[in-house]
């Protein structure tokens, strides 16, 4: 709060009422409609968009206020920003939308009527959702927030293009801008960037093995079919290896003091398979 001069003794000091939080979701899709549906229940104003008349429909149910906003068509995104008024009224913004192959981040090459956007608006945080491929291949060996970002595939290098985009992409020091580098989608400070991974740091092999494990004990005649490297004529296993790496979360715990609710990607998988076997036993209402 700006220190404010005095009231008079006979004028009443009026109330400093606290901006009410607003969320503004780049790209409501599993993430983002994940996150905003938990915003939605501590009391907070979600925005956000999405790709169709479908899925606008669908988060307008859940009490948001959506607009479609299609990024890969580059000759709309301009005027669409114009048209999200609720963009300039957000406190706080999360972006969900992937770059594109030969294009980059769409919303960053839209970079002066973005900038002009925002620095005209209510926002006071910002979060890019990224990925942990950016720090490219490290061999198997355990790496953090402080590790040389080294991306080969060209999905990674414009991740941490990106990612360096959005961090400058308003200079004011009352910003406070995130990065969270997602190791993988199943199920206090200014410009710091987190890992949102869980306790178990595992090579990707070892956790695909698992689930398939998982889905063959509870459902034994799903998967009938297994990997021919002969028919791809590539090593399955060097597929995986080749940008191998195993992510610490400690930065994560420590800083932002997240507990997980599934620590690991052990209980991650099996309540996902939990939830199914549920959903598979109700009755279908349709009927």
């Amino acid at each position: 709060m700006i220190p404010g001069i005095a009231p008079k003794t006979a004028v009443a000091p009026v109330a400093w009422a606290p901006q009410p939080r607003h969320m503004f979701v780049f790209g409501a899709g599993f993430v983002g409609r994940y996150v905003s549906e938990r915003l939605l229940a501590q009391g907070w104003q979600v925005s956000g968009t999405c790709t169709s008349v479908t899925k606008k429909r669908e988060l307008e149910m859940l009490g948001m206020n959506a607009f479609v906003f299609d990024a890969t068509e580059s000759r709309y995104v301009t005027s669409s920003l114009e048209n999200i008024h609720s963009l300039r009224q957000a406190t706080h913004l999360l972006i969900s939308i992937p770059p594109i192959p030969g294009i980059g981040d769409p919303l960053l090459n839209l970079d002066e009527d973005l900038r002009r956007i925002l620095r005209h608006g209510n926002l006071e945080w910002l979060c890019y959702l990224s990925s942990t491929s950016v720090y490219g291949d490290c061999g198997g060996v355990l790496v953090d927030e402080d590790h040389t970002v080294n991306p080969k595939s060209e999905s990674a290098k414009l991740r941490y293009n990106a990612e360096k985009g959005w961090l400058n992409l308003i200079d004011d020091p009352n910003l406070s801008a995130f990065i969270f580098r997602l190791g993988g989608i199943y199920g206090p400070g200014r410009r710091k960037i987190f890992n949102v991974v869980d306790n178990d740091p595992a090579p990707r092999a070892e956790v695909f093995a698992f689930a398939r494990s998982l889905i063959q004990r509870r459902y034994p005649d799903l998967i009938t079919e297994t990997i021919d490297d002969k028919s791809t004529g590539l090593d399955y296993q060097e597929i995986i290896v080749r940008a191998e790496k195993l992510v610490s979360n400690a930065r994560m715990k420590q800083e932002l003091g997240v507990n997980l609710l599934h620590p690991t990607y052990r209980s991650g998988l099996q309540s996902i398979l939990d939830a199914w076997q549920i959903q598979s036993q109700l009755p279908n209402r349709s009927q």
